[in-house]
């Protein structure tokens, strides 16, 4: 009798540490983090973005640029931004804003691209075990937009 309860108090252990850990693993489902954009065109990564939280809002910040060899500017400036951004440099600039959870998504936010000075609505979702970030970023309705893979830097 004596050691039989020892031994069941192993496997009760065993068996709620290892139940929880689904949920341990939907909790760490999260985009804060350091994430490189991908080009569409070329295939080539674009930049790293920093994904960071605050009172339940993502937003994220451009950390760097990957530059061809030759790229006349080592950070380039937000010409064709509007507003606040005009003429900023874009390593630095927040891109993505307001997103707040909403079920398996981040929702409600907005996303701009440097490239050409468009502020878009935005959505994102986490996936393939936290490695992958799908950004889309739309026009209206998410239906007339186009989704970005980022992947996991940190």
């Amino acid at each position: 009798m004596k050691k039989t309860v020892p031994l069941v108090l192993s496997v009760l252990s065993a068996f709620i540490a290892f139940a929880g850990m689904p949920l341990l693993a939907q909790a760490e489902e999260s985009p804060v983090g350091l994430w490189k954009s991908i080009d569409d065109k070329s295939g080539k990564p674009k930049a790293l973005i920093r994904i960071t939280e605050t009172a339940g809002e993502l937003q994220g910040k451009i950390e760097k640029l990957f530059l061809e060899a030759d790229a006349p500017e080592k950070n380039p400036k937000c010409d064709k931004c509007e507003g606040a951004n005009k003429d900023q440099p874009i390593v630095g600039m927040t891109i993505l804003s307001g997103l707040k959870k909403d079920g398996d998504e981040y929702t409600g936010g907005k996303i701009l691209d440097p490239g050409n000075g468009k502020l878009y609505s935005s959505k994102l979702s986490v996936v393939e075990n936290n490695k992958k970030l799908n950004v889309r970023g739309y026009i209206g309705a998410p239906m007339f937009g186009r989704t970005q893979t980022w992947l996991r830097e940190q």
